[in-house]
């Protein structure tokens, strides 16, 4: 693998330190894409199970569906090991107790003026297969999605070629109290769920990451179903000082970079010694990773700056998906951040933690996003209805602005509307 260095001048020449999500390029994926949606919608359960034999490698028998029976859920809780089932089981308390801080209260304006807040009726999780299973992803969606007071949560998930779907999935499913798991995934799992079929009701918001097949049927989708995000490769950026132990960040760019061949990792400091000594440890780690092939194909950046405040500008610029401050004094600079989808402060703080157990969500903005989009969240499964209770005497005080910005636009019929209630 080579590890790139840069200083600071070399890091802003350099088109890496502007990338964004770029979709330029994908144009036969994206026509493939908006082909599998356009059918599954078309279609419905015929066209799901003809991409589920192309793309899963199964379909279910005719008499059968996608849907994963309830019985199977519950007996996969069972089949898990009890060291497994317990981790699950405190990941969800501390998921839920977080999440059940993101409280929202409706809102009074003047009188008679209110903003509701309401949980949509149905609620999609996509929890992605291939490379590994997701139970974590699964918890993270749908404990959000109850918390919110949603009353249907169905998930999505890639079945193996004999249509199994692996046993944490389910049991993470049956903690989280989820209502369905359907076999499918890719583009026509979001379809289906966008759209809906015979046997797939429709979600009102569909949340959730994947592969790139999957973030660009989330962009064709859109608008007939809410969505999170358009999810990235994974990142992490590392702001560190000569006081931080390389072997920790060595670890900690290795852990994100073996999600994917095109994740991130970027470590960002003024101490050029740690620097070296922090590639030295990387080299020497992955000799020893599972996946170590994945973790070479992927970016690995050092950048040199001249102090610390240089790193948090280039860390606000660069937006990351995770943040982990290791300096000596990492409060001030937990202070400074303007752009991450999510910090971890310390030493003691690996993103491992967030990943899994620490409590606030690990679905976060990728690719800059973090500039203008938060962690998934309660409020990702809940909408706004505003509400105008007005009697005559409100009508006669606001008639005069309302009819005349009416007449303004040339929207005459608005101006009567008004009016008439008067004469």
């Amino acid at each position: 693998m080579s590890v790139q260095r840069f200083d600071l001048g070399s890091w802003l020449d350099s088109p890496l330190s502007r990338r964004r999500l770029d979709l330029a390029g994908l144009e036969e994926q994206q026509a493939a894409v908006r082909e599998i949606c356009d059918r599954v919608r078309r279609e419905g359960d015929a066209a799901l199970r003809e991409y589920g034999e192309r793309f899963d490698g199964w379909q279910p028998a005719p008499e059968d569906g996608f849907r994963v029976p309830a019985e199977e859920i519950q007996e996969a809780l069972r089949r898990l090991a009890p060291s497994d089932r317990s981790a699950l089981e405190f990941a969800a308390r501390r998921i839920r107790q977080f999440h059940q801080t993101q409280v929202f209260e409706p809102v009074t304006g003047s009188p008679g003026l209110k903003l509701l807040t309401r949980p949509v009726r149905r609620a999609g999780i996509y929890v992605p297969g291939g490379r590994a299973a997701y139970p974590s992803t699964l918890l993270m969606g749908a404990i959000a999605a109850r918390v919110a007071g949603v009353e249907q949560v169905a998930v999505a998930t890639p079945p193996a070629t004999d249509g199994s779907i692996p046993v944490a999935i389910l049991a993470a499913a049956a903690i989280a109290e989820v209502d369905e798991v359907y076999r499918m995934g890719g583009a026509q799992a979001i379809a289906a769920l966008a759209y809906g079929t015979a046997s797939v009701p429709r979600v009102d918001v569909l949340v959730g990451p994947g592969n790139v097949y999957v973030l660009l049927a989330k962009k064709e989708v859109f608008g007939a179903v809410g969505i999170d995000s358009l999810a990235g490769p994974t990142e992490i950026l590392v702001v560190a000082d000569e006081s931080a132990r390389p072997d920790y960040i060595a670890a900690d760019l290795a852990s994100q970079l073996e999600h994917d061949p095109m994740a991130w990792a970027v470590l960002v400091t003024d101490s050029a010694a740690l620097a070296d000594r922090v590639e030295e440890e990387f080299a020497s780690l992955l000799r020893g990773l599972d996946r170590a092939e994945v973790i070479e194909a992927a970016h690995c950046c050092l950048i040199v700056v001249a102090d610390l405040d240089q790193a948090m500008q280039v860390a606000n610029d660069f937006a990351p998906e995770h943040l982990e401050l290791i300096t000596a004094d990492p409060a001030p600079l937990a202070a400074k951040v303007e752009n991450a989808g999510a910090v971890f402060v310390g030493a003691y703080a690996p993103v491992s933690l967030g990943d899994y157990v620490a409590g606030p969500n690990h679905t976060l903005p990728t690719a800059g996003a973090a500039r203008f989009s938060s962690p998934l969240g309660v409020y990702n499964f809940l909408k706004r209805t505003s509400v105008a209770s007005l009697n005559r005497g409100d009508l006669e005080m606001l008639r005069e602005a309302c009819v005349a910005l009416a007449k303004l636009e040339g929207l005459t019929a608005h101006a009567h509307a008004v009016e008439v209630r008067l004469e």
